[in-house]
């Protein structure tokens, strides 16, 4: 089956991210993950092969795995009952999409979703490692704070932190998401609401790390949304522990002090950064090699993870 770039149902489009095209059927929502890939937030012109059927069936993996205590927003992956949604929404014959759209789509309820991501890290990496290297703590002598979180001095690039964090980050409509500190979370969302997504994404994190490592995978971090249901209940929603949302590396050649390979696009931004583009679009067409390569670690993960 050829790669899916975009959808264009006969519905009415609720929003299409960089990733996922999101309708509007009924009172709920039916999210299709296509094969798009961005990197350096803007979207390529190739797509991945496999890569919205990954982030799909991972996600509904998570979802279930943690449903005895988070509520999430997934209704069905079944295409009787996405069907069933369509016909509902006035398309008289579904399975003329069933080929494009089953195993790469949820039906899920509404949310009204927290304008901050909920990240948790358990190791320095990313965004976080470029921070702490600008605020000199390579070779510092006592704790660097950032965003409020206290961090051990003289940690090397990849390094386990000594407890898990959480930094979240206020959503941006465009380009960069930006880190911002508890106190501030509190102030978008509210304390209440603040402390419980904490707590929400730290123990999400901390069981997925433990289930992780016995399938020979580290969960370098990883960024959750929440939002609110029709009950007022705070649920996990989007996408969860997907390659595209967290940082996965293999435990067996993790080595500190110096990049990991990860299951994710890491890959692709560093065949980006080696030819020099300038990470403005539009962006360049992806080699067949580079796309191979990509579409096989997103594969693997989730042959690891899932068994």
């Amino acid at each position: 089956m050829p790669p899916l770039f975009e959808t264009h149902l006969p519905l009415p489009l609720h929003a299409r991210g960089k990733v996922r095209d999101t309708y509007r059927v009924g009172n709920n929502l039916l999210m299709v993950a296509t094969d798009r890939l961005s990197a350096f937030d803007v979207v390529l012109p190739t797509p991945i092969p496999d890569k919205g059927r990954v982030l799909t069936q991972l996600s509904v993996f998570w979802f279930r795995k943690f449903e005895s205590w988070m509520p999430h927003h997934l209704l069905s992956v079944e295409w009787q009952d996405i069907a069933c949604a369509l016909r509902e929404a006035g398309i008289p014959n579904p399975d003329a999409y069933r080929e494009p759209l089953e195993g790469r789509s949820m039906l899920v309820k509404r949310a009204e979703p927290f304008p901050i991501e909920c990240v948790a890290r358990g190791y320095i990496a990313g965004s976080l490692w470029k921070e702490y290297r600008a605020a000199g703590g390579e070779h510092a002598e006592s704790p660097i704070v950032l965003h409020g979180v206290a961090l051990p001095p003289r940690l090397v690039e990849s390094a386990e932190l000594p407890e898990p964090i959480f930094t979240p980050a206020a959503k941006a409509h465009t380009g960069h998401d930006e880190n911002i500190s508890f106190e501030q979370a509190c102030a978008m969302v509210g304390a209440e609401t603040a402390y419980a997504l904490r707590e929400f994404t730290m123990r999400l994190y901390r069981e997925a790390h433990a289930y992780a490592r016995t399938r020979g995978i580290l969960l370098a971090d990883t960024k959750f949304e929440f939002g609110r249901d029709e009950q007022g209940r705070i649920i996990l929603i989007d996408e969860a522990l997907t390659p595209d949302s967290s940082r996965f590396w293999d435990a067996a050649h993790y080595t500190p002090g110096m990049p990991q390979p990860s299951f994710d696009k890491q890959f692709v931004r560093d065949y980006l950064e080696s030819i020099g583009w300038n990470k403005q679009p539009p962006a360049p067409e992806l080699p067949p090699e580079i796309v191979a390569q990509t579409a096989e670690r997103y594969r693997e993960a989730l042959r690891r993870l899932t068994g």
